[in-house]
C-alpha cells in the first residue's frame, strides 16, 4: 500500500466537515481536534497527511485481528452481495453458525447467545436477563471499572464517567476490587489484597441483604480502568460467594476477550465460570458492530416458556455475524490467541519492564497477552499519578504528541499509558513501538523532574 494512496486531497474538508457537524461522544466538543484517518492496514493506520501510525490502541481495544483482514473484508463483502439485512425473528445461516462458534468457545453448559449491538447493550441485556431469572433488583459493579454508556451499564460503571449520569435509580452498589498497587485495604501482598478484598465484598452483600441482590457484573481484567489482573484466587472467591447467596456472576468479557489476554476469555486465566458472560470488540473486531451475551443453561431455561422482554431489529446483523464467523476462522486458523499470548510473555512484558527500570515516572507495568498498562507517577515513593483521576494534565498531553510524532498512536487514560496493539502484531512492530514509547516516556521523565 503506497502513501500517495493514502493521502486524500480533501482531509482538509473531512475535518471542516466533521467540526462543523458531528458530535462527539466523551468530550467537550470545542476543545478537541480529531486526528483525520484515511486507511488502515494490519498494526498501521493512516492520517491526512499520509503519516503511518503504528496502532497501539487498537482504536478502542478492538481491533484484535488487525485493521482489513483479508478474510474477515472477504466475508463481509460476500455477504452484502447475497443478503445485506435480515430481521431478528427469522433463522439466518451467518448468525446461527457465529452463535455456534461462540458458544463452543464458551464453558460447557452455556450454548445460547442473544447478540446485541455491542457492549453495553450486552450489558444491558445480561442485567436484565438477572434481575429476571432471580426476582431481585440490585446490582454490584467495582468502582474501577468500565461497562458501557447506556443507562444502566454508565449507572454500573464506576470511573468518573459515570457521575455526569448517575441519578441513583438504577439499584447499583459499588464496591472496591482488588488492586494491590492502589490497596484500598492497606494491604502490602497479594494474597492479603484478594483475602481483604473478597471479606469487604462478602460484608457489603450483607448489609446490602443478599435477598436483595440479582448481580455482580465483573470485568475479568478491568480493560480502560487500569488493566488491574486479579490476584490468584479472587475470581473463584466472588464465584463462592454468588453460589452461597445465590447471586448471578456476570463476567464483562467486551475488551478483555477474544483473545486480547492471550485466551479466548480472561476468566480462563483463574479457572471460573460465570453465569453470563458479555462480548463484543473482538468477536469480529469492530469490522461491523456486534455484541451479545453468552447464557447458562439454567437462565436460558427461565426464557423457555416465558418470552424474554428485550430485543433489538439488528440483533444478530448478517454483515457483522459473517464478519465474526470469518474473524474466529481466522483466529484459530493463524494462531492469533497464541500469538497474542506470546507476545505478552516474550516482547511487551519484557519490554515493558525495562522500560520501568530505565523510567522513574512509570510506577507499575501490569498485563497479560497485548493488554498492558503504565501506571505514570510523579514520584513512585507516594505514587503521586502524573494527572488526576478522572481527568488529563500537560504532561499526559506531552506524552501523547511525543508518540504521535514518533509514529505511534497511543491509548492513554488519566495518568496512564495502555499498550493494547492487535493480537496480529509482529515482535519487530512491537519493537518498533517500544523504542518510540522510550523516547516518550523521555519526555515525561524531565516533565516529572521540573516539577
Amino acid at each position: 500500500m503506497t502513501t500517495d494512496a493514502l493521502v486524500t486531497t480533501d482531509a482538509a474538508r473531512t475535518y471542516a466537515m466533521d467540526r462543523a457537524h458531528v458530535f462527539h461522544s466523551w468530550v467537550a466538543q470545542d476543545l478537541i481536534t480529531p486526528l483525520v484517518i484515511t486507511a488502515a492496514q494490519g498494526s498501521y493506520v493512516w492520517d491526512g497527511d499520509g503519516r503511518r501510525l503504528l496502532d497501539l490502541s487498537s482504536q478502542l481495544v478492538n481491533t484484535n485481528i488487525g485493521h482489513q483482514h483479508p478474510k474477515v473484508v472477504a466475508a463481509i463483502q460476500e455477504q452484502a452481495g447475497r443478503l445485506c439485512t435480515v430481521a431478528p425473528q427469522h433463522a439466518n445461516d451467518q448468525r446461527s453458525e457465529a452463535a455456534r462458534l461462540i458458544a463452543e468457545l464458551a464453558p460447557d453448559g452455556m450454548e445460547k447467545v442473544f447478540f446485541t449491538n455491542g457492549g453495553a447493550e450486552a450489558i444491558e441485556n445480561a442485567v436484565r436477563m438477572a434481575r429476571l431469572h432471580t426476582g431481585r433488583v440490585k446490582v454490584l459493579a467495582q468502582y474501577r471499572s468500565y461497562h458501557g454508556g447506556t443507562s444502566t451499564a454508565i449507572n454500573l460503571t464506576g470511573d468518573p464517567r459515570r457521575w455526569a449520569n448517575d441519578y441513583g435509580s438504577a439499584g447499583v452498589v459499588h464496591f472496591f476490587g482488588p488492586f494491590l498497587y492502589r490497596s484500598a485495604f492497606h494491604a502490602t501482598t497479594e494474597q492479603e489484597e484478594c483475602e481483604r478484598a473478597l471479606e469487604h465484598l462478602e460484608h457489603l452483600i450483607r448489609f446490602e441483604g443478599p435477598d436483595t441482590i440479582a448481580a455482580i457484573v465483573l470485568e475479568s481484567i478491568p480493560g480502560t480502568a487500569g488493566i488491574m489482573v486479579p490476584p490468584p484466587g479472587y475470581l473463584r472467591g466472588v464465584r463462592e460467594i454468588c453460589d452461597r447467596y445465590g447471586i448471578i456472576y456476570i463476567a464483562d468479557e467486551v475488551m478483555a476477550g477474544f483473545g486480547r489476554t492471550g485466551a479466548w476469555f480472561a476468566f480462563e486465566h483463574f479457572d471460573v465460570v460465570p453465569d453470563l458472560i458479555t462480548f463484543a470488540k473482538g468477536v469480529n473486531s469492530g469490522y461491523v458492530p456486534l455484541g451479545g451475551v453468552v447464557i447458562s443453561e439454567e437462565i436460558a431455561a427461565t426464557f423457555g416458556t416465558r418470552a424474554y422482554p428485550g430485543g433489538l431489529t439488528y440483533s444478530g446483523h448478517p454483515l457483522a455475524c459473517s464478519a465474526a464467523v470469518a474473524t474466529i476462522g481466522a483466529m484459530h486458523d493463524e494462531g492469533i490467541v497464541e500469538n497474542a499470548a506470546r507476545l505478552g510473555e516474550t516482547v511487551l512484558g519484557p519490554g515493558l519492564r525495562a522500560l520501568a527500570e530505565k523510567h522513574p515516572s512509570i510506577g507499575e507495568v501490569r498485563g497479560l497477552g497485548v493488554f498492558w498498562a503504565l501506571d505514570l507517577v510523579s514520584d513512585r515513593e507516594t505514587k503521586e499519578p502524573v494527572a488526576p483521576y478522572g481527568g488529563t494534565s500537560p504532561v499526559m498531553r506531552e506524552l501523547v504528541a511525543a508518540c504521535l510524532a514518533g509514529g505511534v498512536l497511543p491509548f492513554t487514560n488519566y495518568h496512564r499509558l495502555h499498550v493494547v496493539p492487535p493480537c496480529t502484531a509482529t515482535p519487530e512492530e512491537l519493537a518498533e513501538g517500544l523504542a518510540v514509547l522510550d523516547a516518550a516516556l523521555d519526555v515525561v521523565d524531565a516533565a516529572v523532574s521540573a516539577g
